[in-house]
């Protein structure tokens, strides 16, 4: 699904990419009527979704890794942590975010 699919993308951008995302996905659900409720639940499944293609991806990248573990209730279930070059990673997109921050808060200033 395309909007799975950008939702996915634009996991980790600015806020406003989000909403937008989240704006596009709550308009091509009302085509149909529908209640808020079912609004809710269709978001929730479509972010789910798309949290674990997230996960999934940043593995692929060697930025990730998971291992199953038990919980104190007793089951089995996957924790997710990051390794070495996913710390990199990291630093690097903080280090974009600052810099992008910078530039628009320079803007800002100047107008």
């Amino acid at each position: 699904d395309r909007l799975q699919l950008l939702i996915v993308y634009n996991m980790g951008k600015p806020n406003d990419l989000v909403k937008g995302a989240l704006d596009l996905l709550i308009l091509k659900m009302l085509i149909e009527p529908k209640h808020a409720w079912a609004i809710a639940k269709r978001i929730q499944q479509i972010q789910q979704g798309s949290l674990y293609l997230a996960l999934h991806r940043l593995g692929q990248l060697a930025w990730i890794k998971s291992e199953w573990q038990q919980t104190e209730a007793g089951r089995m279930t996957k924790f997710y942590s990051l390794i070495t070059p996913g710390r990199r990673q990291l630093e690097t997109e903080l280090a974009n975010r600052d810099r992008l921050s910078a530039a628009i808060n320079l803007v800002v200033q100047e107008a």
